[in-house]
């Protein structure tokens, strides 16, 4: 072995002993895909008839600063969170600060009934973790037929909103940072 593939070698080992959760995060690809079938229901989140969508069974590594996307659910009775939550086979109030994070880190419902902290704007909140936010399923009813879940994301009721100080249109697609609490 040449002198240079030592060194590329030793280069590389020294970056995925640096930067394990950078290093991690890109082994986290899609696991398949999921084609909508044509439902007959329509709205503006929902799949679209045909289109394929990209699933996980991976979320990145959580970290004291795990880089995620803040999405807003509804967790109440007919809202757009589908089925009961996942943890207690519960509704919540979008006045309570609760949350369903991506397969990955949902884990089996190994957070269900825990606190999470979220952070964005310079602000922090905690939230309870109450269902997962199906990354390898979707487009049904007990779905709301949506889209399978990104594997980064951590779906926040109102209340989560609100605390970080969010509003208007910055709601959607927010860039946050989480950790356990």
């Amino acid at each position: 072995m040449s002198m240079t593939s030592i060194l590329v070698l030793a280069l590389a080992g020294l970056l995925l002993v640096a930067f394990p959760s950078t290093a991690l995060a890109e082994t986290c690809q899609p696991s398949g895909t999921l084609e909508s079938p044509a439902t007959g229901h329509t709205c503006d989140e929902c799949c679209q008839p045909g289109h394929v969508y990209p699933t996980y069974q991976c979320s990145p590594p959580v970290s004291k600063h795990t880089k995620a996307i803040m999405t807003l659910n509804d967790f109440s009775k007919g809202g757009d969170g589908g089925d009961p939550s996942e943890c207690d086979g519960k509704y919540h109030n979008n006045t309570e600060r609760v949350v369903a994070l991506s397969t990955g880190w949902y884990d089996k419902g190994k957070r269900c009934g825990e606190y999470i902290r979220i952070n964005a704007k310079g602000r922090s909140v905690l939230a309870k973790v109450v269902d997962e936010c199906d990354t390898l399923h979707g487009c049904d009813k007990p779905h709301a037929f949506q889209p399978p879940c990104p594997h980064n994301d951590v779906d926040a009721s109102q209340a989560v909103w609100d605390a970080l100080g969010i509003f208007g249109d910055e709601v959607g697609d927010f860039p946050i940072t989480w950790s356990d609490a």
